[in-house]
Order: C-alpha cells, then structure tokens, then sequence
C-alpha cells in the first residue's frame, strides 16, 4: 500500500477533523486509499502557523494543546486520494496544487520513517479489519510483518 508522510498538525487534521485537501506543489496521478504517515519533524512556528491558518478561515476543530500531544514518525491512518487539483472551493486549499481527499480512517499509530512522494508499506505488513468496515490494522494479526521487512 502506498503511504505520504504529511507535517503534522495537517496530517491529525485530515485523519481526525475534516481537513480534504492536501497541498502540494505537484499534481499526481495516484488514486485510491493510502496511508497517512505524520513526519517526525513540527516545528513550534509550524504548530502555531496551522491554528493561525485555521483562525484567518474560521476553521474550528479542536486543537491538541499542547502541540506535543501530536503524534509524529509513523502511521496514523489511511484516506482516499479522488483527485489532483490546480484550485478548490475548499477552506483547506492554499497552494499551488492540492489532493482531493475523502474517507479518511483512524488506525493505532505506528512507528515508521518517512520518506519523500509517495512510497510503498509492503502488503504483508496491513490486515483488513475483521469488522468488516474496511480499516485496516497494523500489525496484521493474521500475517505479521516479516523480519526486517519494516
């Protein structure tokens, strides 16, 4: 499965808060479900750019305080990419290309490196959810990840 690691606290907001563009300065033709890694690095100014961002649009989730709180260097869930755009009506789009996101999922965090684009988790490393509404697990209970493979 493919994966994008996104600065937190953009990655939390598209997994738990409604955020449906990430902006990119690329278009891609990938499309389909990916996983959401939040990078490692936040800087305190990033942080504080994110809620001030949010105020200027009157965008309102509820923010982790403090910014700690963010998790960071893995795996927070999964969301379907629909569609690369040069503009949207959306609150979220400032740049100069965006992905169009829909469905987004919360998994159990997982600690992994990041990586630049999009880059593959192997297959053998995710399971389905047996509770049948399509979430994935990690580790896969069922086939656990192989030595070294991650």
């Amino acid at each position: 499965m493919k994966a994008l690691s996104i600065r937190q606290p953009w990655a939390w907001l598209i997994i738990s808060h409604g955020k449906d563009i990430e902006n990119r300065t690329w278009h891609t033709k990938f499309r389909g479900r990916f996983l959401v890694h939040a990078a490692a690095g936040m800087t305190r100014r990033e942080f504080l750019s994110a809620f001030d961002f949010m105020a200027q649009r009157g965008i309102k989730p509820p923010f982790p305080v403090p910014p700690d709180n963010l998790l960071r260097g893995g795996i927070i869930g999964s969301v379907e990419l629909v569609d690369s755009v040069d503009r949207s009506e959306s609150p979220w789009f400032m740049s100069e290309k965006g992905f169009v996101l829909r469905d987004p999922k919360p998994m159990p965090f997982v600690p992994m490196k990041g990586r630049l684009g999009f880059f593959d988790v192997p297959d053998d490393a995710l399971c389905t959810c047996p509770s049948g509404d399509g979430s994935l697990r990690w580790p896969c209970p069922v086939h656990p990840p192989i030595e070294g493979k991650l």
